[in-house]
Formats: structure tokens, C-alpha cells, sequence
């Protein structure tokens, strides 16, 4: 659009006349923190809808058939209380910085908004971390298809590359449920946690991908005990390319993109330095409404146009595990209690047994088949990780299925 690319270009002038201003000192420290000031307000808004400006991208294109999302816009006129205050949904995206949303009911997209600066129905945004859970869906794919032979297989049986790591011992199930035993807590404050070197890695400053991965340690017995991590999600991803010959953008185009019929092309964003590799558990870069056409297929059970894309088991365990060490409330202190972890999804419990797609900085994929509404939001939080506007998030949109429910 004419706007982003002055708004782009107005930026760029400001910043190279500040490194200039600066000298060589300051663009030094300019590279060496570019992935921290990209993730800060104000800028941060514009980053999050224009990553491939920013780095390396592989398209996943959208389908040569599109697939019709009914509408049936209505007003969402439903309240919330957070904070010794009553709130809507207006207050909801000023409060919670809201860029796009979306929620389908019934099947039908019943609402739609863009309060942020740099959205709209074609905009494709960074969901973060919300790419583990599609990264799942494929996984629960090749499963089916026989890619890959079990969950109960090593990791390194597809990735020699990673024989003598952390990750030589874990299995596939391992890396599902965030119980790999390897690496350290997701910091995202904390210059040397896992994360950061491997996000500095994708952004070409710290070594490769690989260097990153492998420099982990063993912390647990795998399989005993929760530690969010998206290194695990990292190494899953690399197993499904193993096992299927394709890599992640061209197998999600050819099982997931085509066939629920998306809108537009999506994309992943890839390291910058060679081998280039897309982020599993970070990358992924796609509109609202085919996000929501993903919330749909997992709410009606993998099942799109009568054909069954996900299969409809693998739906069921995304919305619990069953697993001491993974319900609801027993993740650990640095969790909030409303979320349980199963296969990439963060799961809510409850007579719905819920289940959600969380992304850093407020995205958000919603699904409660008992209900059968998706929520897509996404977001531009001020930091990366904020259990305030986490909570009020939840209720806002437990409030919100209760009204649909409620009103029919």
C-alpha cells in the first residue's frame, strides 16, 4: 500500500540519518540490536505485518480453488468484566492492541475489524509462536500419510545432524508436549536463553540455526517434565522435512493451503544466513480470515468440504492429553492456570475443552468445537509476554462464546 511504503521510507530515512549521525559506533550497535528494536513499540506494529521486507521468505501459495467463508455480520454487543471495570469489545482492542480479528460461529465469519494502523483482510501477519500449532497439523499429517512412522520415534532418527545434542534421545511425542528435557526456560528478557540465540541465529548475527539448536543442555528426563521451549517445535519441524522430502512451506501448501481453500498466499520467514531454514515454531506469516479457515477445520474436527484433511484423532488429543504434567494449572509458576499444554496447542479445559494457538506480543487462534466458534486476533503488545493482557484476553473471549451461545 502507498501509506506503508512512505511510512516504510519516512522510517528508513529517520534511522539511516540517525546511524549516520551516530557513526560507525552507532550502526554498530544498530546491527547487533535490530531484532530488539523491530519487536518495540511503535515499530513494532509495522514489523509484525511486513516481515518479508525484513528477512528471507518461502511462499506457501494460496489455493487454486478458494473456498467460500460465508458471512453473516452482526454486532457483538457483549460485556466482560476485568479489573473492577465492565469492558467491550471496543475496549478489548484498545486495551489489548488489537491489529486484526475475526470470529466465525456456526461456520459463518460473523464479525471482522483492523483497528491496527498497517491491517486488512490481505494483510498477512507474523504469528510467532502460533506457528507451532500448525506446525502440529502437519505433523499429524505425515503421521497419517506414514512420513513418519510414530511419535514414539527418536528425533535424531531423521535429524543426524543433531546426534550428541540435547535432542538425541527425545522423541517425536517429546517435542509435541514440550517435554524434550532439553534447554532452558523461554526468556524472552534474558539475552542468552535458548530463544534468543536462536533468534539472533535467524537473523544472521549469532552462527546458524543448527549451532544454536545443538548448544543446549539436558535439564530433565524427557518426557517428565513441562518446559515450553521453541527449540523443541524447531527440531519437530526439521523432522517433518526429514521425513517428507518437502519443506515446510511447500508441504503446508500441498496438505493444509490447498485444500481448506485459502484466500491468499501465505509465507514463511527463513533464516537469513545459509543453510537458510524456516522457524517451526515461529515463522509463519498469514491473513485473518485463512487463519480463521484453520480454526474451522480444527473445530469441525479436520474434516473440510467433506474431506478429511487433519486427522480427526489427532484434533482430539489438541484438546487435552491427558497427562498429569500437562492439565490445566500443573504447567508451573511461570504459567498462567487456565492453560494446559497438549501437541502444540495450549489447552483451557472445561465442559468445552477448548483449545487455542497462542503467538508473543497477542496472537491468538480460538477454538471451541462444543460452541463451534474460532477468534483470530492478532496483535502488537507492547512486550513479548504479559499475563495481564493474556488474562484478559481469555475472559473476554470466554465471555464472547457465552454471548453467541446464549443469544443463537
Amino acid at each position: 500500500m502507498v501509506g506503508d511504503r512512505k511510512w516504510a521510507a519516512r522510517a528508513g530515512m529517520i534511522a539511516t540519518a540517525t546511524a549516520v549521525a551516530a557513526g560507525a559506533a552507532g550502526v554498530r550497535w544498530v546491527w547487533r540490536h535490530q531484532d530488539e528494536l523491530m519487536l518495540r513499540p511503535p515499530l513494532n506494529e509495522w514489523t509484525f505485518a511486513h516481515m518479508s521486507l525484513l528477512l528471507p521468505t518461502e511462499t506457501v501459495p494460496r489455493a487454486d480453488r478458494l473456498s467460500v467463508l460465508p458471512r453473516a455480520p452482526r454486532p457483538l454487543e457483549f460485556a466482560y468484566e476485568w479489573d473492577g471495570a465492565t469492558r467491550t469489545l471496543s475496549d478489548l482492542h484498545t486495551r489489548t492492541h488489537t491489529t486484526g480479528f475475526a470470529v466465525v460461529h456456526r461456520g459463518r465469519l460473523v464479525h471482522e475489524a483492523y483497528p491496527g494502523r498497517f491491517a486488512g483482510p490481505h494483510r498477512r501477519f507474523q504469528l510467532f509462536s502460533l506457528t507451532k500449532s500448525v506446525t502440529s497439523m502437519l505433523v499429524g499429517i505425515a503421521l497419517e500419510e506414514g512420513a513418519i512412522g510414530s511419535t514414539d520415534d527418536k528425533a535424531v532418527t531423521y535429524c543426524p545432524q543433531l546426534a550428541g545434542s540435547a535432542f538425541d534421545g527425545p522423541t517425536v511425542e517429546d517435542l509435541l508436549q514440550m517435554s524434550s528435557g532439553a534447554g532452558g526456560e523461554e526468556d524472552y528478557e534474558d539475552p542468552d536463553a535458548p530463544v534468543n540465540r536462536l533468534m539472533r541465529a535467524v537473523a544472521g548475527q549469532g552462527g546458524t540455526v543448527l549451532v544454536a539448536v545443538r548448544s543446549v543442555r539436558p535439564h530433565s528426563t524427557p518426557g517428565t517434565w513441562f518446559n515450553y521451549s521453541t527449540l523443541d517445535t524447531q527440531v519437530l519441524g526439521w523432522v517433518l522435512e526429514a521425513a517428507t522430502g518437502r519443506t515446510l512451506a511447500q508441504y503446508a501448501a500441498e496438505r493444509l493451503w490447498g485444500p481448506i481453500g485459502a484466500e491468499s498466499d501465505a509465507y514463511y520467514a527463513l533464516s537469513r544466513r545459509a543453510p537458510r531454514t524456516a522457524v517451526g515454531g515461529g515463522s509463519f506469516n498469514a491473513t485473518v480470515r485463512d487463519m480463521a479457515r484453520l480454526g474451522l477445520l480444527m473445530a469441525r474436527g479436520g474434516r473440510w468440504g467433506g474431506e478429511q484433511i487433519v486427522p480427526q484423532q489427532w484434533v482430539e488429543r489438541s484438546r487435552g492429553a491427558g497427562l498429569p504434567h500437562l492439565e490445566g494449572g500443573a504447567l508451573g509458576e511461570g504459567y498462567p492456570a487456565h492453560y494446559g499444554y497438549s501437541n502444540q496447542w495450549w489447552t483451557l479445559g472445561g465442559a468445552h475443552r477448548a483449545f487455542t494457538g497462542l503467538g508473543i506480543y497477542g496472537q491468538h487462534l480460538w477454538v471451541d468445537p462444543e460452541a463451534d466458534v474460532v477468534v483470530v486476533k492478532t496483535s502488537a503488545w507492547p512486550v513479548a509476554d504479559d499475563p495481564a493482557l493474556d488474562g484478559e484476553t481469555v475472559t473476554a473471549f470466554t465471555a464472547l462464546v457465552a454471548h453467541l451461545s446464549a443469544d443463537g
